[in-house]
């Protein structure tokens, strides 16, 4: 039997999975978050989080890493060639062998499309859009955060909702069914007693509060709230022009091109007027026809999509 792993390394966790020729799941196993941008120690406690995580997999499943025919990771922040560089050297230091690393983006593209050859659109916390075209080419757009314009993701969204709240209470501006619907979930009194939300959200307990605000951002605009759909325009907007981006830079054949959505805010959340201008947008921009794909397998299964595709031996 052949070994094979895949990891798919985010922000908050990170996902090992064993798999054999077959591409069945032997083993799975989750670690710390191991974006190096989150971490002090950088590259090196990135690293270190990846081979604990992988030797603890091969623990579990009875074998040694030397055992394992090769590995393929999707690490969030590999973004550029120099990270590129520093995580492998890591890696090789540590005495990693037979592996290859990409942005966690791109195995997005592996584990929903049908071809192999897409664009994947992830809104998670962040934002990144890749695509992999029928020649192995690849291009990632956006994931610099305010510097490539992102303003999809989770703490966009959160933001946003705040503010929109704020404008009504302190501004006296355009009234919205968010700020009901916060006071609703998280019990507010009074527009003093908001602001401590400010906090809640940058403390230790940041996520459940983003959730609830980006939660609460959809479910107003399922409603027709007026601000809130005039923030989904925008956000469209902008996930039109990546997509449509890619898909005249990169070489998509036929007359349709998937687009595997993935991310918490893509795949999770009831967000059809949302998704709905997204499509519109980025069929009228990119002049093609477009198939959504919303992600339902793990991440993790690219992983060996792409292994057996293009690694195994």
């Amino acid at each position: 039997m052949k070994y094979y792993i895949g990891v798919d390394g985010g922000g908050t966790k990170t996902a090992f999975a064993l798999f054999n020729e077959n591409k069945e799941m032997l083993e799975y196993i989750e670690g710390p978050g191991s974006n190096h941008e989150n971490l002090e120690s950088s590259f090196d406690g990135a690293s270190d989080i990846i081979i604990e995580g992988l030797n603890s997999l091969c623990a579990k499943a009875g074998i040694a890493l030397g055992d394992v025919s090769f590995t393929l990771m999707g690490l969030a922040g590999i973004d550029h060639e120099y990270q590129y560089d520093a995580m492998c050297e890591q890696l090789r230091i540590k005495g990693l062998r037979n592996f290859e690393v990409f942005n966690d983006g791109f195995i997005v593209v592996k584990a929903g499309s049908e071809s192999g050859c897409a664009i994947g659109y992830n809104c998670g916390t962040g934002v990144c859009c890749n695509g992999i075209d029928a020649d192995g080419n690849r291009l990632q757009l956006a994931g610099l955060g305010r510097f490539s314009g992102d303003i999809s993701g989770g703490v966009d969204i959160a933001i946003k909702a705040f503010e929109l709240v704020y404008n009504e209470l302190f501004l006296g501006l355009e009234k919205t069914l968010i700020t009901d619907i916060i006071r609703e979930r998280l019990g507010f009194t009074g527009r003093e007693k908001f602001l401590a939300f400010i906090e809640k959200m940058e403390g230790e307990n940041a996520g459940e509060y983003i959730r609830e605000f980006v939660g609460s951002f959809f479910e107003a605009a399922k409603r027709g709230d007026k601000p809130a759909l005039a923030y989904c325009e925008k956000m469209a907007q902008r996930g039109a022009e990546l997509i449509a981006a890619l898909s005249h830079e990169l070489d998509f054949p036929g007359d349709e091109i998937e687009v595997v959505l993935s991310g918490s805010i893509n795949v999770k959340l009831d967000n059809k007027a949302y998704i709905d201008m997204l499509l519109s947008k980025a069929e009228a921009l990119s002049g093609k026809k477009l198939r959504f794909i919303k992600l339902k397998a793990q991440p993790v299964i690219g992983c060996i999509n792409w292994i057996m595709q293009d690694y195994a031996k």
